[in-house]
């Protein structure tokens, strides 16, 4: 992190050099990573806000709790300039964004489906909804404002308007309010 926050390039990063600048010898490094790349994305994740617990009361409510997350970490990801810098960084080199996608997207994408597996097998959800379509839909609104609208305002209450929005039209007919 120290080396990132000297603005140092993803590039520029060696093994040998994190080991010097940590202190300890490369084999210290490699004992814990396989390399650079997956260092690196371990040095993101606990940069990042943790991962949220639950509910377990609903699935809106667990929807609730899993966009405020991203919301947070939108707001989080603006105010923190190295943070920034390093996703940008991290979307140039494959081998790396390969690495996160796999250890820190798609575990957030699985609790996502199955929130919303379990919403349609307790009758929350209807049966007939594409779940994978249905948790871009969701996610994508959160995504756009803070990842492709710098500028899009990432109010309180943001994720309860996106839930509640799609969750109206989402609902069984025998569920509906009236």
């Amino acid at each position: 992190m120290k080396l990132l926050e000297e603005g140092i390039p993803l590039a520029e990063l060696s093994i040998e050099r994190i080991a010097r600048t940590a202190g300890v010898g490369k084999a210290a490094i490699y004992r814990r990573w396989s390399g650079k790349e997956e260092l690196f994305v371990d040095v993101v994740r606990s940069a990042e806000p943790a991962d949220p617990e639950l509910p377990g009361t609903s699935m809106r409510a667990d929807l609730v709790v899993l966009l405020e997350t991203q919301r947070q970490r939108g707001v989080f990801s603006r105010q923190s300039v190295i943070l920034h810098n390093v996703h940008a960084q991290m979307k140039s080199s494959p081998k790396i964004w390969a690495a996160y996608q796999n250890t820190v997207i798609a575990p957030r994408r699985r609790l996502g489906l199955e929130v919303l597996r379990r919403g349609q097998s307790n009758g929350e959800l209807r049966d007939d909804v594409d779940i994978e379509l249905l948790y871009d839909l969701f996610v994508g609104p959160m995504l756009v404002r803070s990842v492709l609208r710098p500028d899009g305002d990432l109010p309180d209450g943001l994720a309860e308007r996106i839930v509640d929005t799609l969750l109206e039209g989402l609902r069984p007919v025998s569920s509906r309010p009236g």
